[in-house]
């Protein structure tokens, strides 16, 4: 299992607050403006806007959710940036997949050890 804290230890960092607006053209393109803000809800003009893209892709197993930061300093250039920061997103993914298959290929298989599936194959 994971090692979360007891509900009663969760604190809210205070010092790290966001205001989330989301913005889409109701087809492709979703991006999250995350504007920092001071506890009371002011906006924190010493931090920087941050903009998150997100879109589902159809592939062969169904649709796949894709996010990405976007690195932009308006909405307007979020929706410009959009389009590379999903294709670079997408080709990391295809990079990690692609490494997880290259490490359970590698892997050593024990006799008497269940194999990848579960299946115990008599020969």
């Amino acid at each position: 299992m994971s090692e979360q804290p007891p509900i009663a230890e969760i604190a809210v960092d205070k010092t790290n607050l966001y205001r989330e607006e989301t913005f889409s053209d109701l087809k492709v393109a979703s991006i999250r403006q995350l504007t920092p803000v001071h506890a009371d809800g002011s906006v924190d003009e010493s931090r920087e806007t941050k903009f998150i893209g997100e879109t589902t892709l159809m592939s062969q197993r169904g649709p796949l959710p894709v996010q990405a930061l976007i690195e932009a300093k308006s909405l307007s250039e979020a929706f410009d940036q959009f389009p590379e920061a999903v294709n670079q997103a997408v080709e990391q993914m295809i990079d990690q997949a692609r490494e997880l298959q290259r490490q359970e290929a590698s892997r050593i298989v024990v006799p008497g050890q269940m194999p990848a599936g579960g299946k115990i194959i008599a020969g």
